[in-house]
This record gives C-alpha cells, sequence and structure tokens, in this order.
C-alpha cells in the first residue's frame, strides 16, 4: 500500500551579533501567524529549485536585509511532530557570527519587524524557536576550544581586551586572562598592529587584528584551545 507523505522543509538562521559586551541574536516579528504577532528566528520553506543555504540565505535576506557570507549547519529539528501547529514541518537550522555595526536591518517580506535582542532578554519565540537557539549556544561555546570564531564579532581593529570580555560573554564565565594572552598570541592567530586605541584613558592601548591566513593553516592541522577560568 502506498504511503502519501506530506512534510514540509523550512531552514531557520540563528545569527549572532556582538556589541557593547554584550551577545545578540536576530529575531523577527512575524506579520502572518495563527495568533498575534510573535518573534521568531528568521526563516521559511525550502523552494523545490533551491539549495538549503540558499534558502536560508534568501530568507535572511527578504525578512531582514542582512546577508550572511558564511553559514554553519546546526542541527536538524523534527522529532516533535507537532512543533508548527500549521503543518508537519522538519527544520534544518543554520548559524552565523557577524557585527552588526557593519549591518543595517530592516523587516522585509512576511517580517512585521526585525530586531537585535540581548541572549538574556530574548522572548518566548515561536514554535521550538527557543530550543534552537539554546542549542545554537551551546555550540558555538563548544567551538570556542577548537576554533576562534569570536573574531567573525570583533571589528577589523580591536583591543585584546575586547577579545577577552567576548569569551568571557559567550562562556557566561570569566576567562583567566594572562594564561588566555598567552596561549592565543602563541598560535600566531592574532597579531599586534601598529595602531592605537583612539580612547584616550590611561596609557595608549595597542590594536589587534586577526591573521586569517594563519588561521586557515592551523585549521588544515587541527586546532585545540584549552581555555582556563578565573
Amino acid at each position: 500500500m502506498e504511503k502519501l507523505q506530506n512534510i514540509r522543509i523550512a531552514v531557520d538562521a540563528i545569527v549572532f551579533g556582538y556589541k557593547n559586551s554584550q551577545l545578540y541574536v536576530l529575531l523577527i516579528q512575524q506579520k502572518f501567524g495563527t495568533s498575534d504577532s510573535y518573534w521568531a528566528l528568521p526563516g521559511g520553506l525550502v523552494k523545490n529549485d533551491e539549495s538549503l543555504k540558499d534558502a536560508v540565505q534568501r530568507e535572511l535576506r527578504e525578512e531582514t536585509n542582512v546577508s550572511v557570507d558564511y553559514f554553519e549547519q546546526l542541527f536538524t529539528f523534527g522529532d516533535d511532530i507537532f512543533r508548527d501547529p500549521r503543518n508537519r514541518v522538519v527544520s534544518v537550522a543554520y548559524f552565523a557570527l557577524v557585527n552588526p555595526s557593519k549591518l543595517e536591518i530592516k523587516a522585509d517580506s512576511d517580517a512585521e519587524n526585525v530586531q537585535w535582542f540581548k541572549i538574556s532578554e530574548v522572548p518566548t519565540m515561536a514554535f521550538d524557536h527557543n530550543i534552537i537557539l539554546k542549542k545554537a549556544l551551546e555550540r558555538i561555546k563548544a567551538k570556542l576550544t577548537y576554533e576562534p570564531i569570536g573574531f567573525d564579532l570583533l571589528p577589523k581593529e580591536f583591543l585584546f581586551s575586547e577579545l577577552e570580555n567576548l569569551y568571557c560573554t559567550i562562556l557566561d564565565k570569566e576567562i583567566e586572562r594572562r594564561n588566555f594572552r598567552k596561549k592565543i598570541l602563541s598560535f600566531g592567530i592574532v597579531e599586534e598592529t601598529e595602531n592605537y586605541s583612539p580612547i584616550k584613558t590611561g596609557r595608549p592601548a595597542k590594536l589587534f587584528r586577526f591573521n586569517k591566513q594563519k588561521y586557515n593553516d592551523l585549521s588544515k592541522e587541527g586546532f585545540h584551545f584549552e581555555i582556563k577560568f578565573a
């Protein structure tokens, strides 16, 4: 007997940003839904003629005006067959790390509003999106021990203290800063520039930048970075 299948495939985008020593996530307020407007991760159904990555980039661009060059696949959510009350939907989630200062967000398509939310102030979202966000946070915390992903969240040149604060913010713990600085510099993935911070308080502080070529070389060999906590 032939079994009929009526399952839809969707994508969801978890876009993290970092500003003012706080970690943020980009959310939309949906224009259409089964009840009042609610906040959700950007995303939507995959078209028949597009790949999953093309779909998540399109949905993000259409709903928030944000374009992201690199997404990493997080997880597939579909074990809960009632996760979307409208249809049986399996969602493939992707996450990205961006610098919000370079982006102009604007609600469009089926989004009523778009906004950066502090991780600590994320509301109850539609569907299982709070679970998806939790999974994404767990992933980036784990990745910090074997991949310096935090550089995607910083400006091109930054104070070393900003890098330290970023790690503390994502991990939600105070790190052993002297050990952290020594190890990061020993890998050669961060290099000191000749420029100084424009903030004139106390002794002038040198700015640093990310050495992407060195990082790419290390990634091929295998990178492990043990973080010690204070």
